[in-house]
């Protein structure tokens, strides 16, 4: 077993490091820190308390940003240490000590360089995700069904809390959509790259001949709209329609009309919400995901005219851009970035960071100028 070269391994680290510091860029975290702190000091801050929470949330972002560069860097610091005391003193186990640290550090680098690759307009925002069952019928629905699943177990892993805020059951099986919200910082930067069609091949469970199908669902992914976004709407361009809420099964507790579907009858945009116990808050929860998807729809807009003046520029995104094939081999590859896992089910338990890490790491190559 090769010896590890520990001097040059700790160089690459700290030129990763000083690479992700500079574009990370302290200085700035810093000032951004101070002028937070002093607005979160004024006497009158509650007084709007949702303003309040912004303020306070992009502090404490900010803060543990600084945290975790800072912590990086002593933790660099202290592995040269460690190695020099262990190599002074011949000491195998300090070195296999140093080892298991080296290889954590590169994990944080790793998922550090990532953050920094978050830098679309939106990106620091919370996410709103919908997921539509597509061409398949019952085996749509039910495919719908495992992706709301496999990204609340995602959101659950990585200690994010996820409200659901809309679900529409199909009538044999799964979901015909659903919807739901992750208010984290940077939520929505990662998971836009999920946005797009996923195809499942399979033996379908529906098919009582046991024949292999294929089946479509859509994820979108909006940013969450905030108080300092201008996106108003006047009432006259809102359709609103009052519905029964409706559950697998007939609920019971779905005795009131407190479901609403909100329509932009500009664009014809649609927002569908029953998870909330009344019609205000339903009607609430709606406005807030229709303001978040026409802000990006308003982006893409203003994105596509300037890729008309600038020519002939490729589509970032196709038609299908993830396939989990369930027979007559295990296999989910992503045919954007060519990553595949062989591992289905810890896929479809939620273990999709390698997914979405390459997926951002694509991205920002397409976003580069070509030379």
């Amino acid at each position: 077993m090769a010896k590890t070269d520990f001097s040059a391994e700790i160089r690459t680290l700290r030129s990763t490091f000083s690479a992700i510091e500079d574009v990370s860029d302290v200085d700035q975290i810093k000032a951004d820190i101070a002028t937070l702190s002093e607005e979160a000091g004024a006497p009158d801050l509650w007084d709007d308390p949702a303003a309040a929470q912004i303020v306070t949330s992009k502090l404490s972002y900010r803060q543990s940003e600084l945290e975790r560069l800072t912590k990086l860097k002593t933790r660099i610091d202290d592995l040269e240490v460690l190695v020099e005391l262990a190599e002074l003193e011949d000491d195998d186990e300090t070195l296999q000590e140093a080892e298991k640290e080296l290889i954590g550090i590169r994990k944080a680098l790793d998922d550090l360089e990532i953050v920094t690759l978050l830098s679309g307009e939106f990106d620091s925002r919370g996410a709103v995700v919908t997921i539509r069952s597509g061409a398949g019928g019952v085996d749509a629905a039910d495919f719908a069904e495992m992706l709301m699943r496999m990204y609340l177990r995602w959101a659950e892993k990585r200690g994010f809390k996820a409200t659901v805020m809309d679900t529409s059951y199909a009538e044999e099986a799964g979901l015909k959509s659903a919807t739901f919200e992750i208010d984290e910082p940077y939520a929505f930067g990662t998971l836009s790259v999920e946005a797009g069609t996923h195809r499942l091949v399979r033996i379908s469970p529906f098919d009582n001949q046991g024949r292999r199908q294929t089946s479509f669902a859509a994820v979108e992914v909006v940013p969450l709209i905030e108080q300092t976004d201008s996106i108003e709407i006047p009432e006259s361009e809102i359709r609103v329609d009052v519905f029964r809420s409706s559950g697998p099964g007939g609920q019971s507790v779905n005795t009131t009309d407190s479901a609403v579907r909100m329509t932009h009858i500009p664009t014809g945009v649609v927002v569908s919400m029953q998870n909330e116990k009344s019609q205000i808050q339903n009607r609430a929860a709606a406005l807030r995901v229709l303001q978040s998807r026409l802000l990006l729809l308003k982006k893409e807009q203003e994105d596509a005219q300037k890729k008309e003046f600038a020519g002939d520029v490729k589509a970032s995104w196709g038609d299908q851009m993830r396939s989990y094939v369930l027979n007559p081999y295990q296999m989910v590859k992503d045919l954007r970035t060519e990553h595949e896992v062989g591992n289905t089910q810890a896929v479809l338990d939620g273990e999709i960071d390698d997914f979405i890490d390459a997926g951002i790491r694509w991205r920002a190559g397409q976003r580069r100028p070509s030379k």
